[in-house]
């Protein structure tokens, strides 16, 4: 108080010329004051403020598409689903729609609107809220792209004057532009292009008016506007665009209502919806070192695959109906079963079976190429992402017979060939699995045994056919049709287990086998994509095509960073390849996998059982394609088995491949020079005479087909 009596007091000693000098020094210290202070503020706010030199090289994160061979596409690599397009692509009608809701005076103003800035701050001071709203499309283009999503007076500051530089260096179509690739629109996509991906399934250029006036009402709140969220508010959204149009004079009254009759999207385009899951992981494991997750998830490649999508999705929908039903018929299967013991209390046996679902995987390859067609590493990605196409090892049982069989011919075996279906017992000296000789029925295989039963230090193996049965003396050709497994045994023995894995290598498999008599039994573990690829190599006359997905990877320029092209080796001759594929032609026709005849065309392949019916396959080819089918549990539990000969994975190959192969050619393999035909008895294996009652005519290498007729009284 007292120090405010002495300033009047000082005052009214003053004259009135000296009173007014007083007053002007201290306005005039109090205006330095503010404008130092108002100075240092601003400078304060504007020192971090970004640059706009580097706008024109302005590079967001884009979208990396991933397309099959008819360049639809499959799936999407994206931090941000984004793509960049000139203003000469976005129809007029989004760009209308957009001047009109957001900022009608776009092209008369100089970056920013002050009526605007005053409307908005005069609404928060009222209601005591940061500054927001008034901003024109430049502001909204400058906060997106370089500030912060806060709102506070600091950082609308910041806007303005970015805004101010941008109209200064950019032309309004420029801006405009860059506003329409960049601007969010709701579930994790930016600017029109993806947006109409996503709302509608199609290009930006297809656009109708409705579905820009759509797009356009989403801009303020795209999740609260969002036609998946809340339909009844993305429709008058719609109808408030429209209307703004027609105020803009931009459309007519009936072009206005129109677009108000359209139907609004109820779900997401099945163009983002990602397809042939494993596929896509496949690709992204192949190309992720070699571009790095930069270069992937930001730099808008775009990757051209193998893949066809018109085999993909009937493939993935009848294995899964298929192995759903099996699911099914194995619950309740388990219930009665558990029933039944509940009844025979003496019974103390338990129902052993997988708590886990069926699983399956199915691969396609080209076979004259080796390009994937289609891959399913399980039922659902979601759940499980183990490719069982490339990562499981599994028994392949009897599908592995095949190599056996090469390596037979390879040694001066033909189809005519006597093998013997005849019960055999190894033992092992501690180096190598040995034959024991003249162990050929089971009684002198017990006897033979008898002296070493409970003798740790002494192994002994026996070998058996699924049916518990023999056939004796059979041609090499019905050995495989019917999938003898001591007649595969018997060819392992004369041929020798390195060869057979030489033959395996050679075809396409390349897991370390191991080289022992039950290698012809499909004990080695393998992979379902390394068996499929072995058999394409038989049926593309001995040339192994390594397996590929990638055909093209061009960057956001279009230059083409990679192309693809087969790899071939020559692995066997073609004539022991066709004579191979004959025989396995025959399995089809006549042996374990006749189900698959139904397709009524040439076809070859082989089923398989592994040990304890852990693994079931079926492999089939025509010239063109070669199809995989797997079917297990992962944790290797036991399958029920309703059939033995054609099992329970030929039903939903056939299927499949009657969908994937009705448009197809009907194409028989081609026979190589050197191929002769000859007529022989099936049971013998020599040249047919008339009386005999099962003839084939069956194909060798010239120079090795039989020469003495039949002599069997049939």
């Amino acid at each position: 108080m007292g120090l405010i009596r002495w300033f009047f007091e000082y005052l009214d000693g003053l004259s009135a010329r000296e009173l007014v000098l007083k007053v002007v020094y201290l306005t005039a210290a109090f205006l330095i004051v503010v404008i130092v202070s108002a100075s240092l503020v601003m400078r304060n706010i504007l020192t971090d403020i970004p640059s706009i030199d580097k706008l024109d090289e302005y590079t967001p994160s884009l979208t990396t598409y991933v397309y099959d061979i008819n360049n639809q596409i499959i799936a999407e690599f994206s931090v941000e689903k984004r793509a960049i397009l000139p203003l000469s692509k976005i129809p007029v009608d989004i760009q209308n729609a957009v001047i009109a809701m957001e900022d009608r005076n776009f092209f008369r103003h100089w970056g920013i609107s002050p009526r605007g800035i005053m409307r908005a701050l005069m609404r928060d001071i009222l209601h005591r809220r940061s500054a927001q709203g008034g901003s024109t499309i430049t502001q909204q283009l400058s906060r997106g792209i370089f500030l912060k999503p806060e709102k506070t007076v600091t950082r609308k500051i910041k806007e303005i004057v970015l805004a101010l530089q941008i109209e200064r260096n950019f032309s309004k179509p420029e801006i405009l532009t860059l506003y329409l690739n960049q601007i969010y629109l709701g579930h994790g996509v930016y600017g029109v292009q993806s947006a109409a991906r996503l709302y509608f399934g199609k290009d930006v250029s297809e656009m109708t008016l409705g579905e820009c006036a759509l797009l356009t009402g989403l801009i303020p709140s795209p999740e609260r506007f969002s036609p998946f969220n809340d339909p009844d508010r993305a429709v008058q959204r719609r109808r408030l665009v429209l209307q703004r149009m027609k105020a803009g004079n931009y459309i007519t009254d009936k072009e206005a209502q129109d677009a108000a009759d359209e139907p609004i999207p109820t779900e997401k385009s099945t163009l983002f919806t990602s397809r042939a899951a494993y596929f896509v992981e496949y690709v992204r494991q192949l190309l992720e070192p070699k571009y790095g997750v930069t270069q992937l998830w930001k730099g808008g490649l775009k990757i051209y695959t193998t893949l066809d999508l018109s085999m993909q999705v009937p493939a993935e929908e009848i294995m899964e109906k298929f192995l759903a039903q099996y699911d099914q018929d194995a619950e309740k299967s388990r219930a009665a079963e558990e029933k039944a013991q509940e009844a025979d209390k003496e019974k103390e046996a338990e129902v052993a079976r997988s708590s886990v679902s069926l699983q399956g995987a199915f691969v396609i390859l080209d076979t004259k190429t080796g390009a994937i067609k289609s891959m399913i590493g399980g039922r659902d990605y979601r759940k499980s992402k183990f490719n069982r196409i490339t990562q499981a090892a599994r028994q392949p049982g009897s599908t592995f017979k095949p190599m056996v069989w090469m390596a037979a011919l390879m040694n001066g075996y033909t189809p005519a060939s006597i093998v013997e279906d005849s019960p055999m017992a190894y033992y092992y000296d501690g180096k190598d699995w040995r034959l024991l000789e003249g162990a050929t029925d089971q009684y002198a295989i017990d006897l033979a045994i008898q002296p070493f039963v409970g003798n740790k230090d002494f192994k002994i193996w026996v070998p058996n056919n699924y049916d518990g049965k023999t056939m004796g003396r059979i041609t090499a050709r019905r050995g495989l049709e019917l999938s003898r497994n001591l007649a595969s045994i018997f060819l392992v023995t004369h041929v020798g287990p390195t060869q057979v894995v030489e033959v395996a290598h050679r075809a396409g498999i390349t897991r370390n086998l191991d080289a022992v008599p039950s290698i012809g039994l499909g004990t080695s573990l393998v992979s379902p994509m390394e068996m499929a690829t072995s058999f394409s190599t038989f049926a593309n006359g001995g040339i192994h095509a390594l397996p590929f997905g990638v055909l093209k990877v061009t960057d956001k320029q279009g230059r083409v960073l990679e192309e693809s092209m087969p790899e071939e080796t020559e692995s066997f001759s073609p004539q022991l390849s066709y004579v191979l594929v004959n025989m396995m032609k025959g399995v089809v026709q006549r042996g374990t996998g006749v189900y698959a005849a139904k397709l009524k065309r040439p076809l070859a392949g082989k089923t398989g059982t592994s040990q304890d019916s852990k693994d079931m396959w079926f492999i089939g080819m025509t010239p063109d394609l070669t199809a995989a089918a797997w079917m297990g549990y992962d944790d290797f539990a036991s399958i029920p088995m309703k059939n033995w000969t054609s099992g329970m994975v030929v039903p939903w190959w056939t299927e499949i491949m009657e969908v994937i192969l009705k448009d197809q050619p009907v194409r028989d393999f081609p026979v190589p020079e050197g191929i002769v035909f000859v007529t022989v008895d099936q049971e013998t294996g020599k040249l047919a005479l008339p009386t005999c009652k099962k003839k084939l005519l069956e194909a060798f290498v010239a120079g090795t087909e039989p020469t003495e007729f039949c002599d069997v009284v049939h």
